[in-house]
């Protein structure tokens, strides 16, 4: 479903209602007598509704060490802290090892690189 965001009817009118102010920019369900987005009308800002809530995102976990990584189940994501070459490399391994998704750094191409340094080093 698409993410919407809910706002109070007459937000743009009024500063004290968020007009200019984006922490006063908040929904507040509609309760006057003739009020058009209580009735639902055509045309008007739409009611917070069953329905419009987001799947949750699976939690990311910080890592700085490689205890931190074997406490994680596989599936989950994580993003590495600052860290040296060698610890980054280990927990790369690891890592995919596990099954275990790295946000912020390309596991493939970091091994792959390893491997072609290995091979240069031998020769």
């Amino acid at each position: 479903m698409k993410n919407r965001k809910f706002l109070r009817r007459n937000w743009s009118k009024h500063s004290r209602l968020g007009k200019r102010r984006k922490k006063k920019q908040v929904w507040r369900a509609p309760k006057g007598r003739h009020s058009k987005t209580r009735e639902k009308r055509k045309g008007y800002p739409i009611k917070v509704m069953i329905g419009f809530k987001q799947p949750k995102k699976p939690k990311q976990v910080m890592i700085n060490n490689i205890k931190k990584l074997e406490k994680l189940k596989g599936g989950e994501t994580i993003i590495i802290s600052k860290m040296g070459k060698k610890k980054k490399i280990e927990i790369a391994k690891r890592a995919k090892e596990k099954g275990i998704i790295i946000q912020n750094l390309n596991v493939n191409k970091i091994l792959k690189e390893i491997e072609t340094k290995k091979s240069e080093n031998k020769k």
